[in-house]
């Protein structure tokens, strides 16, 4: 599958960022926000904004496809944090910093424990073979999504190991006003970081399935990129988010060509999601599963039996799609 960027690291703001005191609208009990000014970061105009392709931010959970145990393995996103007491040691530090200071961490002393198997984001600073922690405190990396997990059941659902597949929604090759569920070998998605999103996941912007029937899709970053995009204004942007069909989305995601990623969120806006209709939902989906490629018995209940038994048929909307059982 073609690609753009990906997400190993933490991905800066398109505008320079000051923090009010006033309650977040984004995370519970927050007692802030973080809301773009006019002026357009540093690192977005380092990275060639202006040259860079928009694409949609996708609301769901950050994913990665890698090897393990030898073969493509769908990865969750784990940030290692640190303890209480370094946590309690760092805010200080923050709400006192002075530009002259850096706060030290003790990698092995100051962050909470994680799995074996953990791995740090491949972007992330190092010093002395030992990833850093970025300028929240975490460290983010990936743990691998295993079979019947019940930690990430729903990452879990979206896999199937024994076919080496996962469940794609994307644009239609063939069709740019047509959205497509298809299965895709992991074997094509290796190196790319992907949103995992449904009916358990960050409360279900997008309607999908329902709580007797979930419905889990992994959306490759840079999927859906933007036709008609707004002119790089705040102004401009603000205006499209509240006015435009194409800007009934979470936020943009801009691909620079040197590999770097700039973001911009309605959050950032002081605008509110999840809103009534989004894009992603406006448009026809088509599913192409055909389960009979595969030399292996799905489970009933699974989902690539469930799109299986769908495939070829359209729906209006992705809210639409409903599992015959």
């Amino acid at each position: 599958m073609s690609r753009l960027g990906s997400v190993q690291r933490k991905v800066p703001c398109l505008f320079v960022t000051q923090v009010t005191e006033e309650p977040s609208a984004k995370r519970e009990r927050q007692p802030f926000k973080v809301l773009a000014t006019e002026t357009i970061n540093r690192k977005a105009l380092d990275a060639d904004i202006y040259n860079a392709i928009p694409t949609e931010k996708v609301d769901g959970t950050c994913c990665y496809v890698t090897t393990y145990k030898g073969q493509p393995y769908l990865w969750a996103r784990l940030d290692r944090k640190p303890n209480k007491l370094s946590e309690k040691r760092f805010k200080r530090f923050l709400y006192s910093m002075e530009d002259s200071k850096e706060f030290i961490w003790n990698i092995e002393e100051d962050f909470r424990p994680v799995p074996e198997c953990w791995i740090p984001a491949k972007e992330i600073q190092q010093s002395s073979g030992n990833p850093l922690p970025d300028e929240n405190g975490h460290i983010p990396g990936w743990v691998p999504v295993e079979k019947n997990s019940k930690q990430y059941c729903w990452h879990s659902s979206v896999v199937n190991y024994e076919a080496e597949i996962a469940l794609i929604l994307k644009c239609h090759a063939d069709d740019p006003g047509l959205l497509e569920i298809c299965s895709v070998p992991l074997s094509d998605l290796l190196e790319q970081t992907l949103e995992l999103i449904g009916t358990n996941i960050n409360a279900n912007p997008y309607g999908l399935g329902s709580k007797k029937h979930p419905v889990h899709l992994l959306v490759p970053h840079g999927a859906f990129e933007i036709k008609n995009p707004p002119m790089l204004k705040h102004s401009d942007i603000l205006s499209w988010f509240e006015s435009c069909r194409e800007g009934k989305i979470e936020g943009i995601v801009w691909h620079c060509n040197d590999g770097h990623l700039i973001k911009l969120h309605r959050h950032h806006l002081g605008m509110c999601w999840p809103i009534p209709e989004t894009f992603l939902n406006s448009q026809p989906v088509v599913i192409a599963v055909n389960g009979t490629k595969y030399d292996c018995d799905f489970e009933p209940k699974c989902l690539f039996n469930h799109f299986s038994k769908l495939n070829g048929q359209r729906f209006s909307r992705l809210k639409d799609i409903k599992f015959d059982v």
